[in-house]
């Protein structure tokens, strides 16, 4: 079976080589926002994040994958951390923290998939960026926070939980050390 790709409209804005998705966000940011109630990239993100995580490689089709892989090591970084969490107020806050964090972006030499991703070409470009990713990893902790302590109870969920250990493409956003 081959992991699933994105299935988003390329709306043409790229930086990097990484497309920049429409979102349904409350957060700021450059991308552009969603008109309506569809779908947008990081549900379609968490949809197949059970199933992409599996995979130890995944075929690159195109801008809108790296924004999906992208966001599929994010949320698995996001468990990580909601793993440690009680509830969901203390959950809400350790993904915002997670979001705002400084992080590493496609060039630096800490980003884990510098093959699969283009350096900015210019200052705009890794400024655009970086608000772009911060933004995606603001309501990627947000959507991830509201599914695992989606239960009668309130506590996490064990069955995302269960994901924590998993690598997708072997690789992890954050230093061995994080």
């Amino acid at each position: 079976m081959p992991a699933y790709h994105c299935n988003m409209p390329h709306p043409g804005t790229v930086v990097g080589n990484m497309a920049m998705l429409p979102l349904r966000t409350k957060y700021r940011g450059p991308a552009p926002l969603m008109a309506g109630e569809g779908i947008d990239v990081v549900d379609e993100a968490l949809q197949y994040f059970k199933a992409n995580v599996f995979f130890r490689t995944y075929e690159v089709k195109g801008e809108c994958d790296r924004t999906l892989i992208y966001i599929t090591l994010y949320i698995t970084e996001c468990l990580k951390k909601l793993a440690k969490c009680k509830d969901k107020n203390t959950g809400s806050n350790e993904m915002y923290s997670l979001a705002v964090s400084k992080f590493p972006i496609p060039g630096d030499p800490t980003f884990p998939l510098n093959a699969v991703y283009g350096k900015p070409k210019n200052d705009a470009d890794l400024e655009l960026m970086q608000q772009y990713l911060q933004q995606l990893r603001q309501e990627t902790g947000l959507r991830v926070c509201e599914r695992v302590f989606n239960t009668p109870d309130g506590k996490p969920s064990k069955w995302w939980l269960c994901f924590t250990k998993k690598k997708f493409m072997d690789k992890s956003l954050l230093a061995p050390s994080a």
